[in-house]
């Protein structure tokens, strides 16, 4: 069975109710590098977004869901699907706990362990992907804790103004 219900986390459409979360995490300049993001986003795009948003993974060909806590309902993060190619059946994954406090208590792993089996069990995907940046010690244990392999290494692939660095890609093939 299915489920994107966890022991801790589940995951969930975007709601308008998001704008908050979102505008935050969307802003937030110390994460612009992960999503090669170099301009803000203002409340009015966000909340355009959430009302416009696709949900249909087959037509928007990506995903967005929130992370939320089991306990208290409370949003702590985003996974996304991007990429998405039904023809050849893989997609990427990226992820995201925004605050520092909730990360390295397992929830990363619980929703990443959520989206791959959604993505192997309904999506019917072959294979799943992560594009990481080399420093990023701990999206790399993430990522390889769940079945994911190094395949490639992208030199000098980010420049962040000052610097180039590596990328990792990852795959993981549903076996």
């Amino acid at each position: 069975m299915v489920t994107l219900k966890g022991e801790h986390i589940y995951l969930r459409a975007l709601e308008p109710e998001d704008l908050d979360f979102v505008y935050k995490v969307e802003n937030d300049t110390s994460l612009w590098h992960l999503s090669d993001t170099q301009t803000p986003y203002s409340r009015f795009l966000i909340k355009r977004y959430l009302q416009n948003a696709k949900q249909d993974i087959f037509e928007a060909k990506q995903l967005r869901l929130a992370i939320c806590t089991n306990s208290d309902d409370n949003t702590i993060g985003l996974i996304d699907v991007f990429d998405f190619n039904i023809k050849n059946k893989r997609a990427g994954i990226g992820i995201l706990i925004q605050d520092q406090s909730d990360r390295l208590k397992g929830f990363g792993k619980e929703a990443l362990n959520l989206l791959v089996h959604y993505c192997f069990k309904t999506l019917h995907l072959r294979q799943v992907y992560a594009n990481i940046s080399e420093d990023n010690e701990v999206s790399l244990k993430l990522f390889k804790t769940n079945g994911f392999k190094k395949i490639g290494l992208k030199k000098d692939w980010s420049f962040d103004g000052d610097k180039f660095s590596n990328e990792y890609i990852l795959q993981r093939i549903n076996d």
